[in-house]
C-alpha cells in the first residue's frame, strides 16, 4: 500500500483520468509577459509535470484588454498569440502531465484606467475606479471567455479554469458589495449569479464534452456584503448543470483583511469550508490553501473534505514534491514555508516570481546544478541559510564539502527565527538541509570555530558565511541589567518579563514583538481571533474577532517617523501590524532614546519626554557583519568567497542569503 493512498488514487473524470489527486494551482509567475515566456514557462511547468503533478493550471490569462491586471499583461484573444502557448502545452504533455489555462478577468482589480466592473465601485486595493459594464458589454465579455477557451484548446491545453473567486470580475458580479445593478445582471441572487453561469455554459459549448472545465468558486469571501454558503451551494449546483468538470474552492478576496495563505495560517485551515459544499454537488471538489506537506494533503482527502488538493507554492519550493512523497522520500521535500517573499511579493513588485527556499523556481532555463568534471575540496564556514545552501549545492555538483559551524546546531539566524510563531515553518527548511546534506555526504563539524590558519592551503575554495552579530545601540545606560539581546530572548536563554520595550521595529523587532504577545495557534484559535465564521451562516463569512490577551504590555519603538509594526514583506506586512494592534502592542514611531535606568526606558515621543516603566528592554537595533575570517584568508592568498549576512548585514534577508549561496556554488 502506498504511503499516501488517497493522494495517489487516480481520479476518473469520465472522458479522461487524472493519475493522482494533486492539482498544481494557478500562480501568476511574472514570466507570462516576458519575451522568452514560451521557453521559460515550458521549462517551469515541464519540471512540475515530470515531478508527478496530475493537472497544472497556468497563471491567469485575460480574455480581453479590460480584464488585464495592467496594461500589457497577458491575454489570449487572438490566434496570433497561440505560438506563445504551444511550446508550454507540448512540454507538459511530453512529461506526462495535463495542463489547463486559467481565464482571469480582473474587473475592478485591474490596475489601469480602462478597468470595468458590474458597478462603478472602486476596490480598496486599486487606485482606479472601474467603469460599469453595459448589458451589451457583459454579453461580449461572456463571448470573450468562450473565445479564449476555444483558443486554449487550439493551443493544446487540456481544458481551462474559469477564475470566479478571490474578488475578481465574476466574483464581483456575485455579491452586493460590488454589484448594485438593478437590471438582469444584478439585484436578486439569481441575477447576480447569471454572469458566472452563462460564462460556464459558453465555455463548455466552445470546448465540447471532452475538455476539462474547472470553475474556481468563492466559498468564503471574508469581506462585508460578501456571499453566503447557501448562495455558493446554489451557484455550485448550477455550474454542475452547466457542464463544469471540477470545482476549485477559493477562500477570501484579495482585499480581505484576514490572512488565508500566510505562515500565520495553520496548515490546511480552510478545508472544512470545502467539506461544507461536498454533500451538495456530484462533481469533484478541490481543497486549497496551506497544504504544505503530503501528510496534510492525505488527511484532507482521507477525511473526505475534498476529492483533490491544490498545491501552488509547495510546487514552487519543490517540483518533485509528489515524486518524493510517492517514493517514500517525504523528508527530502523542500517544504514551502509560506513566507511569500519571493513569490507573491515579487509579482506585486513587477518582478518574476521565485522561491526563498528554491532560487531555481522560474529560473529553470538559467540556473541548473551541473556535475563538476573537476571536483574540489570546499570549506563552508557558517551553517546559516547562506552556508547551508552553498554547502548543499556544491555537494550536489560533486564537490567534497566540509561545513564548519561554531555553535552546537545548524541554522544561524534562520534557526533562531523558527522560535517565532509566524516562522515556525523555518524548521522545515532546516530539516530539509539536514537530510540532504547527509544524502550528499557533506562533512559537518559543529562546535568548530575555525581559524584562517586551519583553512588556508587545505581547501581549494573557502566560503565564508559567518553571519552577523546584533548591533549595540548607543544609549546612556545600555549596560543596565534590564537590557537583553534578541538572540538571548528568542532562544530562551533569558525569559521574557511582563512589561517590555523593543528597540527597533524592522523585521527582527516585529518578530520579537510577535514572539512576546502571540503564541502558536490551533486552527480553531486562529479562526476565532481573525473573526472567521465557522458556522458559515453570516454574510461574507465574518464574525467579531475574539481579542487575544497575552498578559504582557509591549512597546515596539523606532526612531523614524510613522507607525511601526509591518516588518518586511509587501503582501504580509499588514498581517503583522493588525496582529500586534489586536494584541495591544504600543506602536510608536519618531522615538528618541534618552537613557535607561532602574525606572525604565526614558524616551522623547511626539516632543514629550516620557519614561516607559518597563522591566525588560530588547535590542533589535540592527546587525553587524562578521567577516574577519574572510579578510584573514585573503591575506593568506586563499581563494575565498563571502556571502550572506557576513557580506551584507542590513535588514536580515534569508532570500538574498540563500540565493547567494546557491549561485556562488554553481560557479565553483
Amino acid at each position: 500500500m502506498p504511503l499516501y493512498p488517497h493522494l495517489f488514487t487516480p481520479l476518473d473524470l469520465g472522458f479522461t483520468t487524472l493519475k493522482n489527486r494533486a492539482l498544481m494551482g494557478s500562480m501568476h509567475t511574472g514570466l507570462e509577459e516576458h519575451e522568452d515566456a514560451p521557453e521559460r514557462l515550458a521549462a517551469f511547468y515541464a519540471e512540475r509535470a515530470a515531478g508527478g503533478v496530475s493537472l497544472i493550471v497556468t497563471g491567469g490569462i485575460s480574455p480581453n484588454p479590460a480584464g488585464c491586471m495592467y496594461v500589457g499583461s497577458s491575454m489570449l484573444n487572438d490566434a496570433s498569440q497561440l505560438a506563445r502557448h504551444i511550446p508550454i502545452t507540448r512540454a507538459v504533455h511530453a512529461n506526462g502531465g495535463k495542463i489547463a489555462l486559467q481565464i482571469l478577468h480582473t474587473g475592478r482589480y485591474g490596475y489601469h484606467a480602462d478597468a470595468v466592473a458590474p458597478s462603478a465601485i472602486a476596490s480598496p486595493i486599486s487606485a482606479f475606479t472601474p467603469r460599469e459594464l453595459s448589458a451589451a458589454e457583459i454579453e461580449q465579455t461572456i463571448a470573450d471567455f468562450a473565445n479564449t477557451a476555444s483558443l486554449a484548446q487550439r493551443a493544446g491545453y487540456d481544458g481551462v479554469e474559469i477564475m470566479g473567486s478571490e474578488g475578481y470580475l465574476i466574483n464581483q458580479f456575485l455579491v452586493e458589495r460590488s454589484n448594485v445593478r438593478q437590471d438582469a445582471w444584478g439585484g436578486s441572487v439569481a441575477n447576480r449569479q447569471r454572469f458566472a453561469i452563462e460564462i460556464a455554459k459558453a465555455v463548455r459549448a466552445a470546448l465540447g464534452p471532452n475538455s476539462i472545465v474547472i470553475f474556481r468558486i468563492s466559498l468564503l469571501d471574508l469581506v462585508e456584503q460578501g456571499g453566503t454558503l447557501a448562495e455558493a451551494i446554489e451557484l455550485a449546483q448550477a455550474l454542475e448543470l452547466a457542464g463544469v468538470t471540477l470545482l476549485n474552492t477559493g477562500i477570501g478576496w484579495h482585499e480581505a483583511r484576514i490572512p488565508t495563505i500566510a505562515a500565520t495560517v495553520p496548515r490546511g485551515a480552510y478545508s472544512w469550508v470545502t467539506r461544507a459544499l461536498k454533500p451538495h454537488v456530484g462533481i469533484p471538489l478541490i481543497a486549497v490553501n496551506r497544504i504544505s506537506t503530503p501528510e496534510i494533503a492525505e488527511a484532507i482527502l482521507a477525511r473526505g473534505d475534498a476529492d483533490m488538493v491544490s498545491l501552488a507554492r509547495p510546487l514552487l519550493a519543490d517540483p518533485e514534491y509528489l515524486l518524493k512523497a510517492q517514493d517514500g522520500r517525504a523528508l527530502e521535500i523542500n517544504t514551502c514555508i509560506a513566507c511569500n517573499q519571493a513569490c507573491l511579493d515579487h509579482v506585486f513588485e513587477g518582478k518574476p516570481a521565485s522561491c526563498l527556499v528554491n532560487p531555481r523556481a522560474c529560473n529553470e532555463t538559467e540556473l541548473n546544478v551541473v556535475t563538476s568534471q573537476q571536483p574540489k575540496t570546499i570549506a563552508v564556514v557558517g551553517a546559516g541559510p547562506a552556508g547551508l545552501m552553498a554547502a548543499l549545492t556544491a555537494a550536489q555538483a560533486g564537490h567534497y564539502v566540509t561545513l564548519f559551524e561554531a555553535g552546537p546546531e545548524m541554522g544561524g539566524q534562520f534557526g533562531l527565527a523558527q522560535n517565532i510563531p509566524a516562522k515556525a515553518e523555518f524548521s522545515e527548511t532546516l530539516r530539509y538541509f539536514t537530510v540532504m546534506l547527509a544524502k550528499f555526504n557533506v562533512e559537518i563539524q559543529l562546535n568548530q570555530r575555525v581559524t584562517a590558519a586551519q583553512l588556508a592551503g587545505k581547501f581549494a575554495e573557502v566560503i565564508v558565511a559567518t553571519g552577523v552579530v546584533p548591533r549595540v545601540a548607543k544609549i546612556e545606560g545600555i549596560d543596565h541589567a534590564s537590557v537583553v539581546s534578541y538572540p538571548d530572548l528568542i532562544s530562551g536563554k533569558v525569559p521574557p518579563k511582563q512589561k517590555i520595550a523593543v528597540i527597533g521595529a524592522g523585521g527582527i523587532g516585529v518578530d520579537v514583538a510577535d514572539f512576546l504577545v502571540n503564541g502558536m495557534h490551533t486552527e480553531r484559535e486562529y479562526l476565532a481571533e481573525w473573526g472567521v465564521d465557522t458556522t458559515l451562516s453570516h454574510q461574507g463569512g465574518l464574525v467579531a474577532p475574539q481579542v487575544h490577551d497575552s498578559g504582557r504590555e509591549v512597546w515596539l519603538l523606532k526612531r523614524s517617523k510613522g507607525k511601526p509594526g509591518a516588518g518586511p514583506g509587501r503582501t504580509t506586512g499588514w498581517i503583522h501590524r493588525i496582529g500586534l494592534q489586536r494584541s495591544g502592542v504600543h506602536l510608536w514611531g519618531g522615538v528618541e532614546y534618552l537613557k535607561i535606568d532602574d525606572a525604565g526606558l526614558h524616551v522623547r515621543h511626539d516632543g514629550v519626554e516620557k519614561c516607559l516603566p518597563v522591566e525588560q528592554i530588547v535590542l533589535c537595533a540592527g546587525q553587524e557583519s562578521v567577516s574577519d575570517l574572510y579578510t584573514q584568508l585573503q591575506a593568506l592568498q586563499q581563494s575565498v568567497h563571502l556571502i550572506g549576512g557576513a557580506l551584507e548585514a542590513g535588514e536580515l534577508d534569508a532570500k538574498r542569503a540563500i540565493e547567494q549561496g546557491f549561485k556562488l556554488a554553481l560557479t565553483l
